[in-house]
C-alpha cells in the first residue's frame, strides 16, 4: 500500500496534554462504568470487583505500549500506522480493521445506554424509544465532530466534569449502605451460573474480556497524535494518568454497587434498562442521588460517544490516506480541519449498529475485536529498539499474551464472528491493492 500522502490537507495540533487526558477519561468513564460493570456482573456475579482489576492491570501493560509506540510515531490511526511501521502492512490493516469494527460496536453500545438512561430519568417508553432516541444522538454528534477538534474537545471537558461529579456522588452516598450489608451480598464471591452457565472461572476470566473494553478509551489519545501539542512528552503522561483516575473510580464504583445491592440486581437493571447505576442509587437514602446519577450517565455516554466518533474517524482517515479504505475517506475539510468524510461514514455505521438494540451483544462484540487490536499493539511495541523503548521490554509481552488469552473466553459465537471479519477485512486489502 501506499504511504501517506505529505501534500495533502493537515490535521493541526490543538489538543494538550489536559485535553488529551479529558478525552481519555471521556472514553473510559462512560459505557464501561455505567452499563458493562453490570453487563460483567450477569457472568461472574461478585467476582466482577476482581475481574475489574485484572482488567486494570492488562490495561496498564496496554496503555504502556500504547504511549511509547504514539511517542515515537504520533500518527493519526493508532496501532494501524504502528503495525505498518514495525510489524507487516496485514498485521497494520488487521489493527485498524479491528479498531473500526470494535470501537463502531462499543460506540452503539453508548448511545444504546445513553438512550436507556435519558429515557429512565424522563419516564419514557424504553422498549420503545431506546432505538430511534440512540441513532438520534449519534446523528447530532456527528454533527458537532464536523465542527472540528477544538470546539469537540471544548464539549468533552463539560461532558467529563459532570461524569464525574455524578460518580462521586454515587460512591459517597452508596458507601455507607455497602459497608452496612457487610459481606451478605459478596457470598457466594465465585459463581457458576448467572446468566450464561459457564463455571466459575470461565465467567471470571469473560467479565476480564469485557471489563478490559472498558478500559481502553485512553487509546483514543493515541489515535489523535496527529492532533496533540508535543506528542512525545504528552501522549505518554496523558495515558497514565487517564488510566490512574480510572482504576480508583472503576474500583469505588463497582465495590459500591455490588456491595450496596448484589451482583444479581446489578446485571438484571442492565438487561432489562441499560441503566444499572441509576436503579440501585434509588435505594440510597438520598432522594437526589438517583436523578444526579442518571444526569452523569447521560453525559458520559455523550462524551464515549463524542470521543468515539472523533477516533474511529481519524482511524478511517489514516486508512483512507494508505489506500486501504477509499482514498475518499481522507479528505480533510480546509475550515475545520476535519476528516469529514470518514466522520460521516463513521456516524453512519453506528447509527446502523444501534438498531440491535442490546448492550450486552454489542459490548461482547467489542471485547474480542478489540483484544484482538490491543494484541497487535503491543506487539508492534515488542519490536522498539533500545532507543526507542520508554519502559522495560517484558511489558508488552505481558500485554500480549493477556490480550490473545483473553480474547478467546468471550461467547464463540463473538469471536467466529470476530475471525471472520478478519479474513473479509482481509479479502478486501488483497483485492483493493490491486487497484492502487
Amino acid at each position: 500500500m501506499a504511504e501517506p500522502s505529505h501534500s495533502s490537507p493537515k490535521l493541526k495540533r490543538d489538543v494538550g496534554i489536559f485535553g488529551a487526558t479529558m478525552m481519555g477519561l471521556g472514553s473510559i468513564l462512560g459505557t464501561g462504568i455505567f452499563v458493562s460493570i453490570g453487563v460483567a456482573a450477569g457472568v461472574a456475579g461478585p467476582a466482577v470487583l476482581l475481574a475489574i482489576a485484572i482488567a486494570a492491570l492488562v490495561a496498564i501493560a496496554n496503555g504502556l505500549s500504547s504511549a511509547q509506540l504514539a511517542a515515537n510515531h504520533p500518527l493519526s490511526g493508532g496501532t494501524y500506522e504502528y503495525g505498518y511501521r514495525w510489524l507487516h502492512p496485514r498485521l497494520g490493516f488487521t489493527a485498524g480493521w479491528m479498531f473500526l469494527c470494535a470501537k463502531s460496536a462499543s460506540a452503539a453500545t453508548a448511545a444504546l445506554g445513553f438512550a436507556g438512561y435519558a429515557l429512565n430519568t424522563l419516564g419514557g417508553d424504553t422498549s420503545r424509544w431506546i432505538v430511534p432516541l440512540a441513532v438520534g444522538m449519534v446523528l447530532v454528534l456527528t454533527l458537532l465532530v464536523l465542527t472540528g477538534i477544538r470546539r469537540s474537545n471544548q464539549a468533552n471537558i463539560v461532558i467529563v466534569a459532570a461524569t464525574l461529579l455524578s460518580l462521586v456522588a454515587f460512591v459517597i452516598a452508596g458507601l455507607p449502605i455497602a459497608m452496612g450489608a457487610g459481606i451478605s451480598h459478596w457470598r457466594p464471591f465465585f459463581i457458576s451460573n448467572v446468566t450464561n452457565g459457564n463455571s466459575s472461572i470461565a465467567g471470571l476470566l469473560e467479565a476480564c474480556a469485557l471489563m478490559f473494553v472498558a478500559y481502553t478509551g485512553y487509546g483514543r489519545i493515541a489515535t489523535l497524535g496527529e492532533e496533540i501539542h508535543d506528542p512525545k512528552r504528552s501522549i505518554p503522561i496523558a495515558i497514565i494518568i487517564t488510566l490512574a483516575l480510572s482504576m480508583v473510580c472503576y474500583g469505588s464504583v463497582g465495590f459500591v454497587a455490588i456491595g450496596s445491592s448484589g451482583a444479581e440486581t446489578l446485571s438484571a437493571a442492565t438487561q432489562r434498562q441499560a441503566a444499572p447505576l441509576e436503579v440501585i442509587a434509588r435505594g440510597f437514602s438520598l432522594p437526589a442521588i438517583a436523578p444526579l446519577v442518571a444526569i452523569g450517565a447521560v453525559t458520559a455516554m455523550l462524551g464515549v460517544l463524542l470521543n468515539l466518533i472523533l477516533g474511529l474517524s481519524r482511524v478511517a482517515y489514516a486508512m483512507g490516506r494508505r489506500g486501504d479504505l477509499p482514498a475518499g475517506l481522507a479528505r480533510v475539510s480546509p475550515s475545520a480541519s476535519t476528516p469529514y468524510v470518514s466522520v460521516l461514514c463513521v456516524g453512519g455505521i453506528i447509527a446502523g449498529l444501534t438498531l440491535i438494540g442490546n448492550v450486552k451483544t454489542t459490548w461482547s462484540f467489542s471485547a474480542f475485536t478489540v483484544l484482538i487490536y490491543y494484541a497487535i499493539t503491543n506487539l508492534a511495541a515488542t519490536r522498539l529498539s533500545s532507543d526507542e523503548r520508554l519502559y522495560p521490554r517484558f511489558i508488552p509481552w505481558i500485554g500480549l499474551v493477556a490480550c490473545v488469552f483473553l480474547a478467546f473466553w468471550v461467547e464463540p459465537l463473538i469471536w467466529m464472528i470476530g475471525l471472520a471479519l478478519i479474513a473479509i477485512g482481509l479479502v478486501w486489502q488483497q483485492m483493493s491493492s490491486r487497484f492502487v
